[in-house]
């Protein structure tokens, strides 16, 4: 049985890629011609498959060298798996701090605008959420409350749930349905704003979740693998310094 869960998480910053692409891929079949001769598309269920592309990463110092071997080491093949980041930092709905925003911070903005200081090592997110209700597999429409958001859900943004067979996976909604009343929640003692939405889906949900299910904003992430036929290898250059792409396809 493949392992979905307790997989590392690509680190993405250490690996400095110069350009990062995502897409889901697949999310349709080819359902022939009508009278006029004009193609006809049908969706498929599962929604298709969630891809990415770390581009151009950056390798000089021995330590990348040795964290992209153990990529190729652990990758290759195509039959384990690691929880890829959607780069999502610069254009998320996060709060903007002289211009630049911020998805994590070790100081948290209350409902009134203070700062909270979690008084942790680990920074926090600065916006989450979580289901609201039961949702079923395959479900293409879920409602969501989120807290903290610095604008409202519009056009579309990326986001993960962590699944209890399928881990991580990734979802990004391609129309905002409906916009329940704003309010202010306490979570774990704190106060703080929500917003609140339903949402159609795209790909759809990989396994049922229940109602309170927290939802991240923040460097969303899918669990993932090589493509078939991909492989990274170990490249040395002149004065050892090189850049390799690598591909990521979601783990079935």
């Amino acid at each position: 049985m493949a392992r979905y869960l307790n997989v590392p998480t690509l680190e993405a910053n250490f690996l400095a890629p110069l350009k990062t692409t995502f897409d889901v891929q697949g999310s349709s079949l080819d359902g022939g011609r009508n009278g006029l001769g004009e193609g006809i598309t049908m969706e498929m269920t599962g929604g298709g498959v969630v891809t990415a592309t770390y581009e151009d990463c950056k390798i000089a110092t021995r330590e990348q060298h040795e964290y992209i071997n153990w990529l190729g080491a652990r990758l290759n093949g195509s039959f384990r798996f690691v929880n890829v980041p959607i780069i999502t930092d610069w254009f998320g709905p996060f709060p903007i701090i002289e211009g630049i925003p911020y998805p994590f911070v070790n100081a948290i903005p209350n409902a009134n605008g203070s700062l909270i200081n979690p008084g942790e090592a680990v920074p926090e997110a600065t916006v989450f959420g979580k289901i609201i209700g039961n949702s079923a597999l395959n479900a293409g429409v879920v409602r969501m409350r989120i807290y903290r958001l610095s604008r409202p859900l519009r056009h579309s943004d990326w986001f993960s749930i962590y699944h209890v067979t399928k881990g991580w996976r990734a979802y990004r909604y391609w129309e905002v349905l409906n916009r329940y009343s704003d309010g202010v929640e306490s979570v774990e003692g704190i106060p703080l704003p929500y917003q609140e939405y339903s949402l159609a889906l795209a790909p759809p949900l990989r396994e049922a979740v229940a109602d309170g299910t927290r939802v991240e904003f923040a460097r969303p992430r899918f669990v993932a693998k090589f493509p078939a036929g991909f492989t990274l290898p170990s490249v040395v250059e002149a004065f050892f310094v090189t850049q390799q792409s690598i591909q990521f396809t979601e783990a079935f």
